[in-house]
C-alpha cells in the first residue's frame, strides 16, 4: 500500500546514488563509462528526448549491464570526439573493431578516436542502401501509374460526356411516340462509373506497385504464394523493377555466403559492380558508387561477420524502457 510517487521520490533522492553521481552535472549532454570499454564496439545514433544521441556500446555486453560506454547528445563528430578522447589513449588503441552504418560522421569519430580499429560497415545497412534504390524506382513507376490512371479517368469522363450529348441530339430528332415508355436503345452506360483495369489477381497497376513495397526488400523464399503471384505479374509489367531486384539479390547472396573470405568476396563484389554497370537504372548505379567508395570497410564484414545488430538491439531496449515509464520527466535520472 505504498504510494508510487512517494516511492519514486525516495528511490531517486535517498536509495539510489543519484545525488552523488559524478556525471550528474553533464549527463544531459554527455555520459562516459570508461570501464565498459572493450575490443569490439558498435556505434549508432537514436532518438532520445526529442533529440538525436550517439551511443557507443561494447559488443561483449550483449545489450545487458556493461554495454553502454558513452551517450552523447547530437551526432556532430567534433562533439562526440571531444567526449571520447577523455578515454585513456592506451585503452583507445586497444580497440580492434567497430561496426557502424554508412554515416560519414560516425566514420570520422571512429577513425579519430580509435585509430587501430577496423571499421566494419553493417551489411544490413549496405543492403538497405540498395533497397532505397529499388524504392526510388518503384515510386517513380507509381507516380507514372497515377498519371496514367488520371488520364484514363479523364478520358472516361469525356466519353460519358460525348454519350450524353449524343443522347440529347437523338431525343431532339426522335420525339417520344404517344404511349412509348422510352426512345431508342436503353441507356445501359449512362451512369457507368470508371473502373481501373485489373490483372488476374484482382489488383490494379497502382495497387500492384503499392502492395509490393515490402516484398521488394525480401528474398524470394520469404514470399507467400499470393505475394509470389503478385510479384510475377509485377515483373512482367515492369521489367525495370525486376532488373533492379535481381541485381540487389545478387549482392544479398554475396553477404549470405559463410565460406567467403575478404579477398574472395572482393572478386565477387567486383563482378557485381560489372553487373550493376550494365544496368540502365541510375538509382542502382548510385548505390553501386556508394558501396564502391567504401569497399574495404564493406568487405571487412567477411573477417568476423560482425554486424551492427547489437547497437540496434540496444537502441530498441532503451526505447522500450522509456515507453514503459510513459515518458521521461528527468532525462538525467533516466540515464542513470
Amino acid at each position: 500500500m505504498i504510494d508510487g510517487d512517494e516511492l519514486e521520490r525516495s528511490y531517486k533522492h535517498h536509495l539510489s546514488d543519484y545525488a552523488e553521481w559524478e556525471q550528474r552535472d553533464h549527463a544531459s549532454n554527455w555520459m562516459l563509462i570508461e570501464d565498459n570499454l572493450g575490443e569490439n564496439l558498435s556505434i549508432d545514433e537514436t532518438m532520445l528526448q526529442e533529440d538525436l544521441v550517439t551511443i557507443l556500446s561494447n559488443k561483449a555486453g550483449h545489450c545487458k549491464q556493461g554495454s553502454v560506454i558513452s551517450i552523447v547528445r547530437g551526432t556532430k563528430a567534433e562533439d562526440v570526439i571531444e567526449v571520447l578522447m577523455k578515454i585513456p589513449e592506451e585503452a583507445r588503441l586497444a580497440v580492434k573493431e567497430v561496426t557502424m552504418d554508412l554515416s560519414s560522421s560516425m566514420r570520422a569519430i571512429v577513425s579519430t578516436v580509435f585509430p587501430n580499429a577496423t571499421i566494419v560497415l553493417d551489411c544490413f545497412h549496405v543492403l538497405k542502401r540498395c533497397h532505397d534504390a529499388i524504392e526510388e524506382v518503384r515510386l517513380h513507376l507509381k507516380r507514372d501509374a497515377q498519371v496514367e490512371l488520371r488520364r484514363q479517368e479523364r478520358e472516361h469522363r469525356q466519353t460519358q460526356k460525348r454519350r450524353a450529348q449524343s443522347r440529347r441530339r437523338y431525343r431532339k430528332k426522335h420525339p417520344r411516340k404517344p404511349g412509348a415508355i422510352m426512345r431508342g436503345r436503353p441507356p445501359k452506360r449512362k451512369n457507368e462509373r470508371f473502373k481501373a483495369p485489373t490483372y488476374s489477381n484482382g489488383d490494379t497497376k497502382l495497387e500492384l506497385l503499392t502492395r509490393t513495397k515490402r516484398a521488394l526488400t525480401q528474398s524470394r523464399e520469404k514470399w507467400s504464394d499470393k505475394t509470389a503471384e503478385r510479384m510475377k505479374i509485377l515483373f512482367q509489367e515492369e521489367p525495370k523493377l525486376k532488373e533492379a531486384y535481381d541485381i540487389v539479390n545478387g549482392l544479398r547472396s554475396i553477404f549470405r555466403s559463410k565460406t567467403l573470405d575478404k579477398e574472395a568476396a572482393r572478386v565477387k563484389l567486383h563482378d557485381w559492380y560489372e553487373t550493376a554497370t550494365r544496368c540502365s537504372l541510375r538509382e542502382i548505379k548510385s548505390a553501386r558508387d556508394a558501396i564502391k567508395s567504401r569497399e574495404d570497410e564493406v568487405l571487412n564484414y567477411f573477417i568476423n561477420h560482425s554486424t551492427n545488430a547489437g547497437a540496434e538491439s540496444l537502441n530498441s531496449k532503451i526505447k522500450t524502457f522509456r515507453s514503459q515509464l510513459r515518458g521521461v520527466s528527468d532525462y538525467t535520472f533516466f540515464l542513470l
